[in-house]
């Protein structure tokens, strides 16, 4: 028997750790090659973690909740082959000598013990309470002094309303602050502010300070204390991130995109009986700005320090509306290799998977540039701020029929025409105003030269 160590792989360029969320094995269960273990969730998805052989698991490293860094080993998987360095599979005699089975067995005593030991950590007697409470917990609650009647107010977000470490130290962050009533719980159905923010992921210790430094607000009778999520707390770390960050800059343009519009309209139709997809704007926004980012290679980059990182591949980010009323931006790889069909395609499949929670780590990392579309919620334009570490995002605001001055051989008369406002936010540390505002400008121009008689 040899032994496999399931580490966390990488799920982001910026993403250095992630929250265990559930167990799906349990020790001693069979493992299929492939077959996910755990599943876990950062800040920009949840996702689960597949075995890369078959095997028995036989140790747990992390428990749900635990934060994780990638690279670190959560699982150990005990295979009946042996893995080489190169990879190769070797045999071995898959039955066990006397001295094999009697290592097994210290081995078992032994984390029989360290569970025991875990038990029995010494923590507030919560004897008199009804409710299931983790060690963690009941450690946390002995060390702060919180009394049994306390514990029994904390509103609990975990599974089968369990209080969580999050929860415990929102009620002691509170109680801190002179506030003694526990935070309400998260109430469904109430949209947090647009982020492409899993609900499960705990939030970074870096945005728990950010936060929780003192305000001067002024609390008055009647007023409501609602307290940030673990989503809202994220949020507001990774919004002030970006803006201590990079210099955001602006630029708007306004597009006529009936030549677009009334192509859609004519081909939508045929387009679906034949290929069995719905084809929206989206992939043809997408298209446009593959075509810019070729034509300006200089915005198709990132800064690290103080050298320039020009990317070789142009990997569109697409934020994508969630049911929660959040986001989250998985990564059309190669946009500027796909034809319409293909990034149509591409485009409807990401979007599903991203409603269904079905994106693999791989389909949210690598992103060079990112569009957002705002015009989904109504907005005309909006003043996205950048996804690190990239320097450029691209706003579409909402399509409106309006009045315009056409211009013809005979003279200009009034109109009605489909119109849209972009907005380009970049860097301005590396991307000047000439090159965002040509950037925008290549957008639009390719979106009002559409050829009314393109075949699909």
């Amino acid at each position: 028997m040899s032994k496999f160590e399931l580490k966390l792989p990488q799920m982001g360029e910026s993403v250095a750790e992630a929250t265990l969320t559930t167990w799906l094995k349990e020790v001693g269960d069979t493992i299929e090659m492939d077959e996910a273990v755990f599943e876990i969730a950062t800040d920009k998805v949840d996702s689960e973690v597949p075995s890369e052989v078959e095997g028995k698991l036989i140790e747990k490293r992390f428990d749900v909740d635990d934060i994780i860094k990638v690279g670190e080993v959560v699982a150990v998987i005990e295979t009946a082959a042996g893995i080489e360095k190169d990879g190769s599979v070797s045999a071995v005699n898959p039955l066990k000598t006397e001295k094999q089975v009697e290592q097994s067995i210290v081995q078992l005593e032994e984390q029989l013990v360290k569970a025991e030991e875990a038990v029995a950590v010494p923590v507030q007697n919560v004897s008199g309470s009804e409710r299931f409470y983790s060690p963690l917990v009941k450690n946390i609650a002995k060390q702060e002094g919180i009394s049994v009647a306390e514990l029994d107010t904390i509103a609990g977000t975990g599974k089968e309303g369990r209080v969580t470490k999050n929860d415990i130290l929102a009620f002691v962050a509170y109680r801190k602050r002179g506030v003694n009533d526990a935070p309400e719980p998260e109430k469904p159905g109430i949209a947090e502010p647009i982020k492409e923010v899993s609900e499960k992921e705990e939030p970074n210790i870096e945005a728990e300070k950010t936060i929780s430094k003192p305000s001067n607000a002024n609390v008055a009778d009647g007023d409501e204390i609602i307290p940030l999520s673990r989503m809202g707390k994220l949020i507001a770390h990774h919004m002030a991130e970006s803006i201590s960050t990079s210099a955001h800059v602006q630029s708007f343009i306004e597009v006529d995109v009936t030549n677009v519009v009334n192509w859609r309209n004519k081909t939508k139709k045929v387009f679906e009986e034949r290929e069995g997809e719905k084809l929206t704007f989206t992939p043809i926004f997408m298209e446009a700005v593959a075509v810019a980012l070729k034509k300006h290679p200089m915005v198709n980059i990132s800064l690290d320090g103080d050298q320039v990182i020009k990317k070789k591949n142009i990997n569109i980010g697409m934020a994508a509306a969630l049911p929660d009323g959040n986001l989250i931006v998985p990564v059309i790889k190669n946009a500027d290799q796909l034809n319409l069909v293909g990034m149509a395609k591409t485009v409807n499949d990401l979007a599903s998977r991203a409603r269904n929670n079905a994106l693999k780590p791989d389909e949210i990392k690598g992103g060079t540039y990112t569009v957002t579309n705002v015009g989904t919620f109504g907005s005309v334009f909006g003043t996205p701020i950048i996804n690190q570490p990239q320097v450029g995002i691209l706003a579409l605001g909402a399509i409106r029929k309006m009045p315009s001055v056409i211009e013809t051989p005979e003279g200009d008369f009034i109109g009605i025409r489909s119109k849209m406002f972009l907005s380009h936010s970049y860097d301005h540390r590396v991307v000047n105003g000439a090159l965002g505002g040509m950037f925008v400008k290549t957008v639009a121009d390719y979106l009002e030269g559409w050829d009314v008689n393109r075949e699909i």
